[in-house]
């Protein structure tokens, strides 16, 4: 039998399923198994990338950082008649790196509109129960846009053709030879694709055609473009599905633009044959727009525009633009234009802030365009650089909002009548605000945005909110009655629906663009909500500001990762923050933080009996002497009832002063406050973030005082914490997070004592009288 107890007993072992106790007096104790490092504020080195020469651990470019160089001289023509635009480009392409490179990448992102595209084929596609007549035509009964690159030749510098191979939306293209380090490769493309409706078929260019048989064109990725190689992944050469946007690298262009005589044109970089192109009133008023930092300068005019319309030319005209330092190229043009300019003071340089819209877009867009544009680029620079380009335009587009160096579309239209509600007037800011705001990120601070949508959209959207409250006290004529920009993303109460919704649809911030649920609420206005928060609430807005703008410019016309955002904007304020981005940027956990328990104590001057029993119940005053202790007994407890019958509570300072004055000098009791009254708060945290600990005590005098114990308060229990209160005035009521600082989810558990709950109708009546 004892060989068989034996064997059971290690089987027992083996599977874990025997429990260890200790003997402590007469207790017992269950061991329990050891765990590993789970606590919210362990340092982040299991999920950042290692420092090295190329990248500090400070966020800052290494001493061996690089980047490559991709500069174009193109010639592009667009053919209005048949909607169709051809190109040829010369690249040169200059490796910094250290590394041998044996092929070249090249985006071919129109290749998402091919006919033959696999983008379509990796969306879910149920059948609408009920669709318009458009919307059923395009999913079921149209034929596919060929909208795609056809490449026609691919060549070297001799005109030598190379072999290259094109895979969906990249190209690779093999060289004579490798290209070794500090080498130059140059080769030509030639191309052209069919240009696509981007009102009627989505996009991020195209044109929109008018009832007068006019187009506007907005044109971008409309060449073959580099693709990045860095020192983090070699070549970024992710295919383009339609979502995830651009990785660039940074070049030099002359761009030389055909077409017809009567469309005005705008686009990347210096216009380097402006009296070519303008006409001598045109210059005028371009040199009077120069000089004017007010309002806006009118170069081509509503009526002007109109006559244009009719022309329908078949002369043709070419705009030359050149720029230095950019990252890619685009253009808009149209007979159907209006054009307009001011100047904007950005540092100790003038910049052109510009706007160009067809009539449907006034009197909207002439009166605001403009100005919102110049409004953003004094913002911006405020909370980064100083905007390094000479101008800044605006593009009205139906239905867009789209960005690149120098230019972008943005959307909001009139009625045909020329009205327009609150809802289109702040859309139309809003976008152009974003939109603008994207020369600095990504267009400067080149994230890649094929990888990390937040790097760009969300670190944009936050900027973004900061500019329209900008806004809102430059032009308060712009605002309705509240006098306060009414910005959509920002203020970490209108994240709340998002963060508290099913979590089978929430993705963590830090995840691939493609694949990303709830793309507008997870990749722009999380992020840009908790940067306000941090901006706000955890670092204040001294050391965020300068954290920001430490990061903006260590890598300005540089290729920052998510790693070295982080680090940075920790390295520049001293503030630990790995808490922070691994909750808020690594997770999908929300913040839940509430009152659970309030509790009321007196200072008692107890018999010694009581004393030695009160001692014995604590391990720290288990050897004390009785005699000396100052205990604390709560209201209500069995204690409280039999030492209040034995008068041996003191409730009065003055007395409790007496009490302790054989432990303290004169000096020290003259240095005491009088607490008359002695709390203990406990604070939980159902929620999964750690946040600062913000509470508003009210006292019986109606007077308040907030405290935010910091975000460590929870380091050492995630669940709750206890913080013991000594007052000179009773404390009638505790609200957790009074403002809505910290995007709690839950706020019925935010007050003590409990508020009731109300009804849906009377939540409703509250609301409408704003209560």
């Amino acid at each position: 039998m004892k060989n068989v107890f034996q064997v059971l007993l290690a089987a027992i072992l083996m599977s874990g399923a025997i429990t260890y106790a200790q003997n402590e007096g007469s207790s017992e104790k269950t061991r329990e198994l050891g765990h590993t490092n789970q606590n919210k504020f362990k340092q982040m080195y299991e999920e950042f990338a290692t420092p090295n020469m190329y990248r500090t651990g400070s966020g800052a470019p290494g001493s061996a950082y690089y980047q490559q160089q991709a500069d174009y001289k193109m010639d592009i023509e667009l053919d209005d008649k048949n909607k169709k635009i051809t190109g040829k480009e010369t690249i040169t392409y200059t490796n910094n790196s250290p590394d041998n490179l044996e092929f070249l990448w090249v985006q071919l992102d129109q290749n998402m509109r091919a006919k033959d595209s696999k983008t379509p084929l990796i969306q879910g596609s149920g059948v609408d129960l009920a669709n318009t007549p458009k919307g059923f035509l395009t999913k079921y009964m149209s034929e596919p846009f060929d909208g795609g690159f056809n490449i026609t030749s691919v060549k070297d510098a001799n005109g030598k053709p190379l072999k290259h191979t094109i895979n969906r939306t990249m190209m690779r293209v093999e060289m004579p030879k490798n290209l070794e380090p500090g080498g130059k490769f140059v080769f030509s493309i030639d191309w052209w694709y069919n240009i696509n409706d981007h009102v009627n078929g989505r996009g991020r260019s195209g044109y929109e055609e008018f009832e007068d048989g006019n187009r506007a064109y907005v044109i971008a990725q409309f060449y073959p473009r580099m693709a990045v190689y860095n020192d983090v992944e070699g070549w970024q050469n992710h295919q383009f599905w339609g979502r995830g946007e651009f990785a660039l690298p940074f070049g030099n262009f002359e761009v030389n633009i055909t077409v017809p005589a009567d469309h005005i044109l705008d686009g990347t970089g210096v216009l380097v044959n402006r009296k070519e192109v303008f006409t001598k009133e045109m210059l005028s008023r371009y040199d009077k727009a120069k000089k004017s930092y007010e309002n806006p300068v009118i170069i081509v005019s509503q009526e002007e525009a109109d006559k244009a319309s009719k022309s329908f030319s078949d002369k043709k005209k070419t705009w030359k633009l050149k720029a230095e330092n950019v990252r890619d190229f685009g253009f808009a043009t149209s007979r159907r234009f209006i054009w307009d300019m001011m100047a904007v003071k950005i540092g100790d340089r003038d910049v052109m802030a510009v706007s160009m819209y067809p009539k449907e877009g006034n009197p909207l867009w002439e009166d605001w365009s403009t100005k919102v544009v110049a409004s953003t680029l004094k913002s911006y620079s405020r909370m980064t650089f100083d905007y390094p380009y000479h101008k800044a335009i605006s593009v009205h587009a139906k239905n867009q909002g789209m960005e690149y160096p120098m230019i972008c579309w943005n959307y909001g239209r009139p009625d045909p009548d020329g009205a327009y509600s609150d809802r289109v007037k702040y859309g139309m800011m809003s976008v152009i605000i974003h939109e603008v705001g994207h020369n600095f990120f990504p267009m400067i601070v080149n994230s890649d945005e094929r990888q990390w949508t937040w790097m760009d959209e969300g670190l944009n959207t936050f900027v973004q909110y900061v500019a329209e409250q900008d806004f809102g006290e430059w032009y308060p004529e712009a605002l309705g009655k509240d006098k306060k920009y009414p910005s959509r993303r920002g203020p970490a109460a209108k994240i709340v629906p998002y963060m508290s919704g099913n979590q089978n649809r929430l993705s963590p911030i830090m995840t691939q663009s493609n694949n990303i649920h709830q793309f507008g609420p997870n990749a722009y206005a999380k992020p840009a909500t908790g940067l306000n928060i941090l901006r706000e609430t955890v670092m204040g807005r001294e050391l965020f500001d300068y954290a920001f703008r430490t990061y903006s410019q260590r890598w300005m016309f540089k290729h920052p990762t998510p790693e070295d955002f982080f680090r940075t904007m920790e390295d520049a304020s001293a503030v630990d923050l790995d808490w922070f981005w691994r909750g808020w940027f690594y997770t999908t956990d929300y913040t839940d933080i509430g009152v659970s328990e309030v509790k009321k104590f007196v200072v008692s001057k107890i018999p010694t009996l009581e004393s030695q029993r009160f001692a014995s119940n604590n391990r720290r005053l288990r050897f004390a002497n009785p005699a000396d202790l100052v205990v604390m007994v709560e209201e209500g407890s069995d204690d409280y009832t039999r030492i209040k019958g034995n008068d041996g509570i003191i409730e009065d300072p003055i007395k409790l002063k007496e009490y302790l004055m054989d432990n303290f000098s004169a000096e020290e009791r003259a240095r005491m406050k009088n607490p008359k009254f002695f709390y203990e708060i406990t604070f939980e945290k159902p929620g999964g973030l750690v946040m600062p600990l913000i509470v508003e005590y009210t006292y019986e005098d109606g007077t308040t005082e907030t405290i935010t114990y910091p975000a460590e308060i929870w380091r050492k229990n995630d669940s709750s914490v206890k913080r013991a209160m000594a007052t000179e005035k009773a404390i009638s009521k505790i609200v957790v997070d009074p403002n809505q600082e910290t995007a709690d989810i839950d706020t019925s558990n935010n007050s003590w004592p409990k508020r009731k709950k109300l009804g849906k109708f009377q939540e409703f009546k509250n609301k409408v009288k704003g209560q």
